[in-house]
């Protein structure tokens, strides 16, 4: 509950600081002085609805806060409801009002992206020939679990603060964390058989190491295969097995 709290006040910090943030606030705040200036014959029918939608995204966040494990994810879900609801409240004014809004966020989602968590936790951020030194190093840890992905990616948005988050908990002598950015160097994609196509569907890709030798990974190799399920800390624990590796560092395997 502590990280939920901490997650609205570094999110409502973004909202001046972040122009994302900054044209939705704007452009849900503009929804007021049109609303003002609705006809007298439809206010009654419209607050009636707008108190409904309100509800319903209060439900609908609500969920959604329980549910979903980062702060990015929760924003982007309670964005989509907004909108979605925002819409649909603007046709019983006018429907030239909701066509307007539909323009708006239709220009937002091109001009602005919505930030990915900016801290790597313990995690090195490594251009690909970094890491094909680190893997060809014999004198680093045993293991090294790499993230590749793209800020252009919106699953890799919403899952960017699972994996500095796992760092911390899991870096040890035996285990390192790495990420590379894709976005920046596309071609190592086909070098560790990830692929770009279908909007980047294959990204976040996790890749873990044994002495430089791929032993895991999640999505799996396959060029279809996208991961069914959101990504979360405890997932990647899971399939990595993580609570494995750190006792065996304890152990002193």
């Amino acid at each position: 509950m502590e990280k939920k709290r901490e997650g609205v006040i570094e999110g409502m910090s973004r909202i001046v600081s972040d122009p994302y943030y900054f044209l939705h606030f704007m452009a849900f705040f503009s929804y007021l002085p049109i609303r003002s200036s609705a006809a007298p014959y439809t206010s009654h029918r419209l607050f009636d609805r707008e108190i409904q939608a309100f509800l319903a995204f209060l439900m609908f966040s609500a969920i959604k806060m329980v549910r979903e494990e980062t702060w990015e994810a929760f924003v982007a879900d309670s964005l989509l409801y907004a909108k979605i609801f925002l819409i649909a409240v603007s046709l019983i004014m006018d429907y030239r009002v909701a066509i307007w809004f539909s323009v708006i966020f239709s220009v937002i989602y091109l001009l602005a992206q919505q930030p990915a968590f900016s801290k790597l936790g313990t995690a090195k951020k490594l251009t690909p020939m970094q890491l094909e030194d680190l893997l060809s190093d014999g004198s680093t840890t045993k293991y090294w679990l790499i993230e590749f992905f793209a800020c252009s990616s919106s699953k890799c948005v919403r899952s960017s603060r699972c994996f500095p988050e796992l760092s911390i908990t899991y870096s040890n002598n035996l285990l390192s964390f790495g990420t590379v950015d894709l976005g920046l160097f596309p071609n190592t994609a086909a070098k560790f058989g990830i692929s770009l196509a279908g909007g980047m569907s294959q990204l976040p890709t996790y890749i873990l190491f044994e002495k430089g030798v791929e032993v895991s990974r999640f999505p799996d190799f396959y060029v279809d295969a996208a991961p069914s399920l959101p990504i979360t800390k405890k997932l990647l624990c899971q399939h990595f097995e993580l609570d494995r590796l750190l006792l065996d560092y304890i152990n002193g395997s």
